[in-house]
């Protein structure tokens, strides 16, 4: 692999960077022309990725930081899918990794201002390679909205951050899985710095009823598709792996 094969940004496809209604955005957007560099060898030889840096517990968020297999508070879910081409080929071997809030909204993170508490037995953090099929899971707690000071006081849908690492740090996507029926999604103004109705659908995880039933726990279907019309929208890029 080698520079060539990192595909450039479309920077016209991307949320709007200066969005009024998402106020951070106004301090954030950039003032200046964007400057692209071209990559080296830090970007596109490395890191591999294998089993080997995978923990027996490092996708059950319900386990993976628990005191004494204490469960931590909220209900349990599952969180799962597949990772694959435009061509519907899977994506063996990328490194998914999820971050969260907890039942209550609130990060474990020191710059977290949210008054809710913070669960002793829950970091909210975990990560797993996709298998051959390009298949994912996660067993976690289902995050609560929280609010954030925007134009006065606004809130964030419940939400999973992702990270999908390909084989190189130059092969990172970003994104968000929002929850199927959750009435604060069409109200943030994140998710409508997004103008494309359809790009916005591709970052809901869909309710999987069959799947909750065998296992006794609600199931929520979150396909990644890199590139094509299928594809999935991420924060820093449309393009895919």
């Amino acid at each position: 692999m080698n520079a060539k094969s990192l595909i450039k940004r479309n920077y016209e496809k991307h949320p709007e960077i200066d969005f009024p209604d998402y106020k951070s955005s106004i301090f954030r957007a950039p003032k200046n022309r964007k400057i692209s560099f071209p990559s080296s060898n830090t970007e596109t030889i490395g890191p591999i990725f294998n089993k080997n840096i995978i923990g027996k517990l490092d996708n059950d968020l319900t386990l993976n930081f628990s005191k004494n297999k204490i469960s931590p508070l909220g209900h349990k879910i599952i969180v799962y899918g597949t990772v694959s081409d435009q061509f519907t080929n899977p994506i063996k071997g990328a490194l998914i990794e999820i971050w969260q809030a907890n039942a209550a909204g609130k990060y474990l993170h020191d710059n977290d201002e949210n008054p809710a508490p913070i669960d002793p037995n829950f970091a909210g953090c975990g990560r797993c390679l996709t298998s051959s099929s390009g298949y994912y899971e996660f067993l976690t707690i289902q995050p609560g909205p929280y609010p954030y000071p925007n134009r006065g006081i606004e809130w964030r849908p419940m939400h999973i951050h992702f990270s999908i690492f390909g084989k190189s740090f130059g092969q990172r996507l970003i994104t968000q899985m929002y929850f199927e029926g959750d009435p604060l999604i069409k109200l943030c103004p994140m998710v409508n710095s997004i103008r494309n109705e359809k790009a916005k659908n591709s970052l809901i995880g869909v309710l999987d009823t069959s799947k909750s039933n065998t296992k006794n726990l609600l199931a929520y279907k979150f396909d990644i598709v890199l590139r094509g019309i299928k594809q999935t929208y991420f924060e820093n890029r449309k393009e895919g792996l």
